[in-house]
């Protein structure tokens, strides 16, 4: 299978879109040979050898797609700058295809939608290829307390390629995925760090965009206010163009209705000197003890991004507070929204599958428990329990005071005091608070530990703040392009 490598005269690993884009025009290669080349990349090192474990289910038709879109380009030339290009999806993603959507619950193992998600069919009429699913935390890691990130029953542990290191959740398996080069970009989802979390630990660029940027429909849900999908790149780059393909308003999803950027060109903001007169607030104020117990921050890195910013032209204004970080936030909306969200997905599967509401779900854990319940299900447990989830004060009173400390009294208010363009967080400090305001977060590899480990700061804005984002992470990228891959072998 080696002539598979010569056959796709793909040069490097770390290869772009705009690579790829340029050596299909040319005939160098083709949207067959890369699928092949993708392919075999998988079986070599995430189903064997060093056995990443990113991939949940693999496309049967992509080599078909393929071929037909290679005859599109030849015929009447790319529909976009995906054409051709294989894109990962996370597994909570539906697809109207022979591949199933489980959120990596074995009770859902035969689940095979009869829908596309909103966002699969903005990719397939750009003419990407939908390659695989991906492995991810089960249930989005709503099922079990002590579950480790990136397992599920159907997929088991995805590994960090990155060596024995945290792999980060829930999108495992997206971003370890295009860390190791079995795509180029994938598509993960996020209620509060699950883009942004694996981002950071395996040296990609993850962005988790503004709520309502991107469609929700058609993703197993967590939580009505947070949810969305986001692109996951090895680059900024690839980032953007994956953004530009997703994007939409959507009748079905009312978070979309206010969305005036759905044609907008986030290729346009990739400027090496967006760090000019860029004014970033860099926040420090009392990291969280789990993060440093956990081995997640390095000062000496955070220090030198943070130096590498102000060498580049951005004015750095340090310890910035942001008045709401610390309060004692509350999940109880959460859970109520995933009570509610998990069981109208369920109620609303066709009746072949065993499952139709959370006592049902664990239930058939029970009965299955060898291979359904390594980490048990105390979190569905509990949720199960909640009753009449959206007539509960809590929810009413949480739905309020989450965008109003998070907004108001966090992000805006932060950017607002110090002339702010965006806050400047260690790893992923800042991801909950983004989450609760749904607004857009970006993730960028900024070096690597001693250990080894991959480490990376975030960007954060207020609402619909993409094209700033991805202007700021794009300089600070090319300042110092921190990425490299994981080394390999079979």
């Amino acid at each position: 299978m080696e002539h598979i490598f010569e056959l796709a005269k793909i040069k490097s690993e770390e290869i772009t879109i705009l690579e790829l884009q340029d050596a299909m025009d040319r005939g160098d290669v083709s949207s067959r040979e890369l699928v092949m080349y993708y392919m075999y990349r998988i079986a070599t090192f995430d189903q064997s050898g060093p056995m990443i474990n990113s991939i949940m289910e693999m496309n049967p038709d992509a080599i078909y797609i393929a071929e037909a879109l290679d005859q599109e380009r030849k015929l009447s030339g790319a529909r976009s700058l995906l054409h051709g290009v294989p894109v990962l999806l996370k597994g909570n993603i539906e697809t109207n295809d022979k591949m199933h959507t489980t959120a990596g619950a074995l009770a859902l193992e035969n689940h095979v939608s009869s829908n596309d998600a909103f966002l699969v069919q903005k990719l397939r009429d750009a003419g990407a290829i939908i390659l695989a699913k991906t492995n991810m935390t089960e249930w989005a890691n709503g099922m079990s307390s002590s579950m480790w990130a990136g397992y599920s029953s159907i997929g088991g542990q995805t590994k960090n390629p990155y060596g024995d290191h945290f792999p980060g959740g829930s999108s495992t398996g997206s971003a370890a995925s295009v860390a190791a080069n079995f795509s180029t970009v994938a598509v993960g989802t996020e209620t509060s760090g699950s883009i942004l979390s694996p981002a950071v630990q395996n040296a990609i660029v993850g962005l988790k965009p503004t709520v309502g940027l991107i469609s929700r429909s058609g993703i197993i849900p967590w939580s009505y206010s947070q949810d969305t999908a986001g692109p996951m790149a090895r680059n900024v780059t690839d980032v953007a163009i994956l953004l530009n393909a997703l994007t939409g308003k959507d009748e079905s999803d009312p978070a979309t209705w206010k969305n005036e950027y759905s044609t907008m060109d986030y290729t346009a903001f990739l400027d090496k000197d967006g760090l000019n007169k860029a004014t970033i607030g860099v926040f420090r104020n009392a990291l969280p003890k789990n993060y440093c117990d956990m081995g997640e921050y390095d000062e000496h890195l955070f220090n030198d991004a943070v130096a590498k910013l102000k060498g580049s032209g951005a004015n750095i204004i340090e310890d910035i507070d942001i008045p709401s970080f610390h309060r004692e936030w509350k999940y109880n909306k959460m859970n109520l929204e995933f009570k509610h969200s998990v069981e109208n997905y369920l109620y609303n599967l066709p009746a072949q599958l065993p499952v139709h509401n959370l006592n049902e779900l664990m239930e058939w854990n029970e009965r299955n428990s060898e291979k359904a319940l390594k980490y048990g299900q105390d979190m569905l447990n509990y949720r199960s329990q909640l009753d009449k989830p959206l007539n509960h004060s809590e929810y009413i009173v949480e739905s309020i005071s989450d965008l109003y400390y998070s907004q108001n009294m966090g992000i805006d208010h932060a950017l607002e005091k110090y002339g702010l363009d965006a806050i400047l967080f260690p790893a992923y400090v800042g991801a909950d608070l983004s989450a609760r305001a749904g607004y857009p977060t970006i993730a960028v590899p900024a070096g690597f530990q001693e250990n080894g480990r991959a480490f990376g700061i975030t960007f954060a804005g207020t609402a619909f703040s993409e094209p700033t984002l991805i202007r700021i992470a794009f300089a600070f990228e090319q300042q110092t392009k921190h990425r490299k891959m994981p080394a390999l072998k079979k």
